[in-house]
């Protein structure tokens, strides 16, 4: 992509509060968080979290969800209902799906299961960075497209293109993991918080759409393996 990971929102160097009791994981993603330009407080129980974020300003926080003091979810709830607007990402290994809705519903930004690859880290915390970089234009190019990631707009060669908010979600996850394999499970994931049962052939149809609207080349497929974003 042309401008995807080198806009504002990621060159912009953030402090980063991570809330992670597993030393090995927790070691690999400050050093990861570290190399990408930011400075990282680590910490390894909610009550040092708590202190940590009464007395300094952060940028975004990593949140682990289960702590040796307790749990991440009612933690995040409480920092919520304090006004706090902070950006969150949940990095955990619940991997059921309610476990995310409950995570995005207690206020979280995003949401990463363990194990994850600490590149696909690095790029949901660009892709978090740019929602709340106050940048008035961040307009991704891929291509023949502009996208407005802040308004959910797109526009094909200067026309304006309509997606649904299903199109949008299947779009967005293939925006926000440029050139990497997903696979039919991850992209049903997306469809989950719509609430509506997610057919068998569900994800073929709207993959369809988008390249009907977007351009045959926006979405390649790896015949039984899944879909990634393509050159447009």
């Amino acid at each position: 992509m042309d401008s995807h990971g080198q806009g504002n929102g990621t060159a912009r160097k953030m402090r980063i509060l991570l809330i992670e009791d597993d030393t090995v994981l927790g070691a690999a993603v400050r050093d990861q968080v570290a190399a990408d330009g930011h400075s990282v407080d680590w910490v390894q129980r909610l009550d040092a979290a708590g202190d940590a974020i009464a007395g300094a300003a952060f940028d975004l926080v990593l949140l682990d969800l289960m702590l040796p003091d307790g749990r991440g979810i009612p933690f995040l709830r409480k920092l919520r209902a304090k006004g706090d607007v902070t950006p969150v990402i949940i990095l955990t290994a619940l991997d059921q799906i309610s476990d995310r809705i409950e995570g995005l519903n207690a206020g979280a930004d995003d949401y990463l299961v363990k194990p994850f690859d600490l590149a696909e880290l690095s790029a949901r915390i660009g892709s978090v960075a740019r929602r709340y970089a106050g940048n008035p234009n961040p307009i991704v190019t891929h291509g023949p497209l502009a996208i407005d990631l802040a308004a959910r707009s797109i526009h094909r060669d200067g026309r304006p293109v309509t997606l649904t908010a299903r199109e949008w979600a299947l779009f967005e996850a293939f925006l926000s993991r440029p050139g990497q394999l997903l696979s039919k499970a991850q992209l049903e994931d997306k469809l989950y918080a719509f609430g509506s049962d997610v057919e068998s052939n569900t994800i073929e149809v709207h993959v369809s759409r988008l390249r009907k609207k977007l351009g045959a080349g926006v979405i390649e497929t790896e015949r039984g393996l899944g879909y990634r974003l393509g050159r447009g």
